[in-house]
């Protein structure tokens, strides 16, 4: 094809297709509009179509199409009884190839050079029309491939929306078994050792006085004190209510309190006045309050401190536990490290998924610190999955025998003579 030519004239307005889509729009028959189609009617059939209105009676249309081709042949294409009418209440006429057998024929109101056109109109040429050119994200692959994958993602996220409610109503399951089991524990072992001591104590009195069965009722007596203790420890591990950072804290502070009470170093505490409530998994609180009680436990040892201080605080997404005392210090590259349980706080801390530094040298004291991240303790806690899961069964109310702690009031202490 070498050149392609269209000139209309509608009485009086009209809307010009080509396969479906709209190249120019127009109107007035007393004059032809001439369009240039060379680019857009490629090898192949095409659909020529023209939407005409008049609104005082029918619409009048003028059309011819001119095409030349190659090899000096021309196709003429022009408005005569061959087109068809199709009706207004038939959808997407314009982008039909064959008309439809109840389409009726076009009516030819007069020749073309004889009223109402006596004579030929002027020629008005409107813009040249390019092709239309789609990008790649306007082609129907590109976009059945954008659907596609939405859904895939859309699949995707409801998948792992069910596996985290799943998860979290077992969990919820987890947590409630586990209050039942301290509350057992407390109930069950904890009133039995209780009891035991009682009755040691009972047989105790009625022994004389630095006698060997006395002796022996009260290492039973101590040993029994000494369960008792590790059974409350194990009771807070596995309550499920105690996994907040604020319980952790309270329980160590409370812990030192009482444990250094026998012995001649006085505490310090130094504790974040407003302590979160974040989420603190049983590892991680196990693992954390067995390294502070190792660390408290060589302080009471070996490092002759007359004063410790504890401090606890949030740095970020993890909390920071320090103990500092004003011992005789050591120089760790020296130390025993079996000895000094150097290795079994590192690798708690560790296991917690932290780290623990350990600066001392000979004559300055002694500084442990325990840097432990709070992101990897949060993972998938019931507080933070309510949002999936709306359902949620509440859990069990301590009772009012468990051991509780509560963050202890600081004193400072007097100063050193």
């Amino acid at each position: 094809m070498v050149k392609a030519r269209l000139r209309i004239a509608v009485d009086d307005s009209y809307s010009l297709f080509l396969d479906g889509r709209e190249i120019g729009r127009g109107g007035g028959w007393h004059q032809l509009t001439e369009y240039d189609l060379t680019l857009l009617l490629e090898p192949g059939s095409h659909t020529l179509a023209i939407e005409a209105f008049n609104a005082f009676k029918q619409a009048g249309v003028l059309v011819g199409l001119r095409v030349e081709l190659a090899d000096g042949r021309s196709v003429e294409v022009v408005s005569d009884q061959n087109w068809k009418v199709a009706p207004n209440t038939d959808g997407r006429w314009e982008k039909r190839t064959r008309a439809r057998a109840n389409w009726p024929p076009a009516t030819v109101m007069a020749v073309f050079g004889q009223a109402p056109w006596p004579g030929i109109p002027g020629v008005l040429k409107a813009p040249q029309i390019y092709p239309v050119v789609l990008q790649f994200w306007q082609a129907g692959w590109f976009q059945i491939a954008l659907l596609s994958l939405c859904a895939f993602v859309v699949a995707v996220c409801l998948r792992l929306m069910g596996k985290v409610a799943i998860q979290s109503h077992a969990q919820q399951v987890v947590q409630r078994e586990r209050a039942r089991i301290a509350r057992d524990i407390h109930d069950d072992l904890t009133a039995g050792l209780t009891q035991l001591v009682l009755m040691g104590e009972v047989a105790r009195s009625t022994l004389p006085a630095g006698s060997e069965p006395r002796q022996r009722v009260d290492k039973l007596c101590e040993k029994a004190r000494s369960l008792s203790r590790s059974m409350n420890e194990i009771i807070w591990v596995v309550n499920s209510q105690r996994d907040t950072l604020h319980a952790v804290a309270s329980y160590i502070c409370k812990y030192a309190e009482t444990f250094l009470q026998t012995t001649s170093i006085r505490c310090r505490f130094d504790i974040e006045e407003e302590m979160s409530d974040l989420p603190c998994d049983m590892g991680m609180r196990r693992n954390l309050f067995l390294a502070v009680k190792e660390a408290l436990n060589n302080a009471v040892q070996h490092s002759k401190a007359t004063e410790l201080v504890l401090s606890i605080h949030r740095q970020g997404q993890s909390v920071v536990v320090v103990m500092e005392d004003n011992g005789e210090g050591f120089d760790p590259a020296l130390a025993d490290q079996e000895r000094n349980g150097l290795s079994s706080m590192r690798q708690r801390a560790a296991e917690a998924g932290g780290v623990c530094h350990v600066i001392s040298r000979p004559g300055a004291g002694c500084r442990v610190e325990f840097v432990v991240p709070l992101v990897c303790a949060t993972r998938l806690h019931p507080n933070l999955l309510s949002r999936f899961w709306k359902r949620r069964a509440p859990l069990p109310a301590t009772p009012p025998s468990a051991p509780t702690v509560s963050t202890p009031t600081v004193h400072p202490s007097p100063p050193t003579p």
